[in-house]
């Protein structure tokens, strides 16, 4: 145990009521007034053994030797002699990496370092063209908020990167811990852990830690671990290492826990294959009970699973980590006006607005929008939205003018969204005053290389849609050919006759 609490002093900052604390300054939850600590946690929870951290982190490493996904940012990492363009490198990748599959990020790092490839070069770019490079990724604020720390390095810190994860996080907007850690770890080989996602629920099945895993206690002690078990000669490795196994065996559903190379020292896995004999034994008639040694056998304890969620046989490994319900994302609905007008080469064109610089999708584009009560009906929906652009446009707009074309659903993170699309065709221009609302007429290829939002695009493919099919005639309504009238008795050529036309006398011309 007292390696354990030394690598925990050794964590640096910690996060504590949205505020970077220096670690010697911080207090436990459930500290002791009189300065005492708080109880460590109970054996079966971490990693005490030396021998055992030991063979954990070189069985780790051997199988990432092995295995690794071949990354751009991994290669530059790996390549890049000069110490800020290598942490730069690895910052760019890490906040793509937020909330977003690798698949979806290689593209946009690949476009992103080949436009910016230095600290200096992003310092220098427009936020208007970050956005635009952005476009896509979601979480658009993580674009800008590194873009704004770029230039702090370059303006305040002379173009040199903070070279302690201690520093980076107290230093450069947008950074907190864990990206603090992993450019610590793999540009400057500091022997500081990681936790993210994959992190949490490799160490949570290694350990059975069944509380919250988004509880402030349990990702505390899993920072402790993290810090106790990254390998002190390749601290990058290690944790590229327990972040690529999470991503790739110790998956969420369905883990290839077979495959693992750190099996050995997972408890969750041991338990299932104590589980797995014990069945065996009962099937050939000899039910030898198996002592559950995984058991913590403290009552109380903050890291098992909660007494009325016990530990369910079918689910397996899969029992770690648990998570508290999931919070429902707000509901909301959003009148949206794609206005458009007939371009010099008879294209559309469309009118886009600027998002204000801060709130959701700030600074991104997107077509006239106006938020609305959930229970509005539909004709005041028409009647509000005309309302909105004519005060806006200064135009005559009606309510009855606005063409419906349909609702466009999109999910972010907290919030389900509803976009009530209409159109609006216009004859001439319409200029608004940049200094209220910066606009500007795109055509379809400049509309979908401006900053625009994935929802924006979806909106746009809505109306794509409907004039296509107002071209383009229907199913079913293919145009029939001319005939002449034709008398009672007559019959066009190749027509059967009915039994009573063929047996009825022919009537006098």
């Amino acid at each position: 145990m007292s390696q354990l609490r030394a690598a925990a002093a050794a964590g640096g900052l910690r996060r504590s009521g949205g505020r970077a604390v220096p670690a010697a300054r911080r207090s436990r939850k459930g500290a002791s007034p009189r300065g005492g600590t708080q109880a460590p946690p109970p054996t079966p929870h971490v990693f005490s053994d030396p021998a055992e951290i030991g063979a954990l982190r070189r069985n780790l490493l051997a199988w990432y030797d092995r295995c690794k996904r071949d990354l751009p940012w991994r290669t530059l990492a790996a390549t890049e002699p000069d110490a800020d363009r290598r942490a730069y490198a690895v910052w760019v990748s890490e906040i793509m990496l937020q909330q977003t599959q690798v698949a979806t990020v290689i593209d946009y790092y690949n476009r992103w370092m080949q436009k910016w490839p230095t600290l200096q070069a992003l310092a220098e770019a427009s936020l208007e063209e970050v956005n635009e490079l952005w476009a896509g990724l979601g979480y658009y604020s993580r674009g800008k908020r590194l873009q704004e720390a770029a230039k702090k390095v370059v303006s305040e810190l002379a173009g040199r990167m903070p070279r302690t994860a201690e520093d980076l996080q107290k230093l450069l907007p947008g950074v907190g811990r864990y990206t603090a850690g992993a450019i610590a770890s793999i540009s400057y080989g500091q022997a500081t852990g990681v936790v993210d996602g994959n992190v949490i629920r490799v160490l949570c099945r290694l350990r059975c830690i069944g509380a919250d895993s988004s509880s402030p206690a349990v990702i505390d002690q899993l920072w402790d671990m993290a810090n106790a078990l990254v390998d002190r000669s390749r601290p990058g490795d290690f944790n590229q290492a327990l972040m690529e196994l999470g991503a790739t065996v110790c998956v969420p559903k369905a883990p290839l826990c077979r495959e693992c190379p750190v099996k050995q020292h997972c408890r969750a896995w041991r338990r299932v294959e104590k589980e797995l004999a014990f069945a065996s034994q009962k099937l050939f008639g000899k039910p030898t009970p198996v002592p559950d040694v995984e058991d913590c056998g403290v009552g109380g304890c903050p890291l098992c699973p909660p007494a009325m969620e016990p530990w369910d046989s079918s689910l397996g490994v899969t029992n770690f980590p648990r998570k508290a319900a999931k919070k429902q994302p707000r509901v909301a609905r959003t009148a949206t006006c794609v206005l458009e007008r007939r371009g010099c080469h008879g294209a559309p064109e469309y009118l886009i607005v600027q998002r204000p610089s801060s709130g959701l999708l700030a600074g991104l584009w997107e077509f006239p929008s106006l938020p609305l009560d959930q229970d509005l009906q539909e004709e005041k929906q028409r009647e509000a939205l005309a309302d909105h652009l004519r005060a806006w446009t200064g135009w005559p707009v009606v309510a009855g003018g606005l063409r419906f074309v349909g609702e466009v659903v999109h999910i972010f993170s907290h919030i389900h969204q509803t976009y009530v699309v209409y159109s609006l065709p216009l004859d001439g221009d319409v200029t608004l005053d940049p200094a209220l609302t910066p606009s500007r007429w795109v055509t379809e290829e400049e509309f979908h290389a401006s900053a625009v939002s994935t929802a924006m695009k979806k909106v746009l493919k809505a109306r794509e849609k409907q004039r296509g099919e107002e071209s383009s005639p229907g199913k079913g309504s293919k145009r029939k050919r001319a005939t002449k009238p034709q008398g009672a008795n007559s019959t066009r050529p190749g027509t059967q006759l009915s039994l009573r036309a063929f047996l009825r006398p022919p009537t006098s011309p």
